[in-house]
């Protein structure tokens, strides 16, 4: 993540300088970027990275990395508000970020706000985001707003699919609406899936509840052989059996001990295996105790593609 967030940060400094001669707050700016990236290359090994400006001894390359990044973002925010400017950090799947170097960039960005200078994040990442959030620094409740994103209401699922297809002059029967609604649970990327497979095969405008039902045996096909199976295929034998155990019970959430029944085994026997899965992204605990899939329609997907150990 540190060596992720250099090139990005070198960008922001060049943009904030609009051409320009770089000034003392954004000189000040690169030279903590160029002892960041020092202190980073002695930890990491070489980083790809050119900074135009030499490192200033002292400022973040203490080489660790709560110090370190804090003094960066504080010198690079400072630049910033100097220029009247405000600067995001944008990052996605933020639950891969290690639980260390997660909780240094929120320390980071803590500091920062404490100072309140014009420097935050936006970050999206999987449901278990907001305990390993938590793990990383206590406070980062407080830091930072966590809006669940879910599925799609009925009016905007329905919207999805009908607004696209009448500008090109084609409907869809209520009883497909409702059938696509179903099937998707208001998944957005599954509501793309269900609307383009039923397009493809519907013969004629409105497309029908028939149509639906064909689009489904194709939309599974293929979900299954990339969406799908592609986050099966990094599980090893003994975490595809926990997760086929889970399916067995349905969608979730479920009582660990349920999911040690279906296996025959005792819960503190399962519980590695449950922890290394939540590391994977593939499930999470919505309340002590439960356990659910990250991935909407999973627990289908591992009924058809292997028998219950």
């Amino acid at each position: 993540m540190p060596a992720l967030l250099l090139p990005v940060l070198r960008a922001a400094l060049l943009r904030l300088s609009r051409g320009e001669a770089l000034k003392d707050g954004l000189l000040k700016g690169m030279r903590a970027l160029a002892s960041f990236k020092t202190a980073l290359t002695v930890r990491f090994g070489d980083i790809e990275v050119g900074i135009d400006a030499d490192p200033e001894i002292g400022l973040a390359d203490s080489g660790d990395l709560d110090t370190d990044l804090a003094d960066l973002l504080r010198t690079i925010g400072e630049a910033a508000s100097e220029h009247d400017a405000a600067l995001v950090l944008f990052i996605d799947e933020l639950q891969y970020v290690p639980e260390e170097q997660l909780a240094s960039l929120i320390a980071a960005l803590h500091s920062a706000s404490q100072e309140q200078l014009p420097i935050t994040m936006v970050a999206v990442g999987l449901r278990q985001l907001v305990g390993k959030t938590g793990r990383a620094k206590s406070y980062a409740e407080r830091l930072f707003e966590f809006v669940p994103v879910d599925g799609l209401e009925d009016d905007d699922a329905r919207s999805a699919l009908i607004v696209p297809a009448s500008h090109e002059g084609v409907e869809f029967n209520p009883d497909a609406i409702a059938e696509v609604l179903r099937k998707t649970g208001g998944n957005p990327y599954f509501l793309q899936e269900w609307g383009k497979h039923s397009w493809d095969v519907a013969d004629a405008s409105p497309i029908e509840f028939d149509d639906v039902q064909r689009a489904t045996t194709l939309a599974l096909a293929e979900l299954d052989a990339s969406f799908f199976r592609v986050r099966f295929d990094r599980l090893t034998p003994a975490q595809k059996g926990y997760m086929r155990a889970m399916a067995e019970l349905g969608a979730g959430p479920h009582r660990s001990s349920e999911i040690a029944s279906v296996l025959n085994q005792k819960v503190n026997s399962v519980a590695p295996m449950r922890s290394e899965l939540m590391k994977k992204g593939m499930i999470y605990s919505p309340a002590h105790g439960d356990t659910a899939f990250t991935v909407p329609l999973f627990d289908g997907f591992m009924k058809r593609i292997m028998p219950l150990p």
